[in-house]
């Protein structure tokens, strides 16, 4: 049996371009396999009072090796003083994972 350390990464971005760049710098890196683009509408503490603004938020696809590369690639090309990068454990099929472990260093 295939077995990987899947992770989904959730990183929210300022708007479609950057999620984008993001996106597409990690897959250059083979730091995630493929990744997912929504649009969110995002409310949050920010210098003490609530903001509300819509950004996008990327769903990357990778293994749990590969965050802590993941996480400073993200932060060199991130506009955020604080990116949100977050780190889901998953399971998937074994054909994905197959695949995923391919196409990922």
């Amino acid at each position: 049996m295939y077995v990987l350390a899947m992770t989904l990464v959730y990183i929210t971005c300022k708007d479609g371009k950057e999620a984008e760049k993001v996106s597409i710098h990690l897959l250059n890196k083979r730091l995630i396999a493929c990744a997912n683009i929504f649009p969110v509408r995002s409310l949050f503490w920010w210098n003490g009072r609530i903001e509300k603004t819509a950004e996008n938020a990327v769903v990357a696809k990778t293994i749990g090796k590969n965050l802590k590369k993941l996480e400073s690639e993200v932060r060199k090309i991130h506009s955020y003083d604080v990116p949100c990068i977050i780190k889901i454990n998953a399971t998937a099929s074994k054909e994905f994972e197959e695949w995923l472990g391919k196409e990922i260093k």
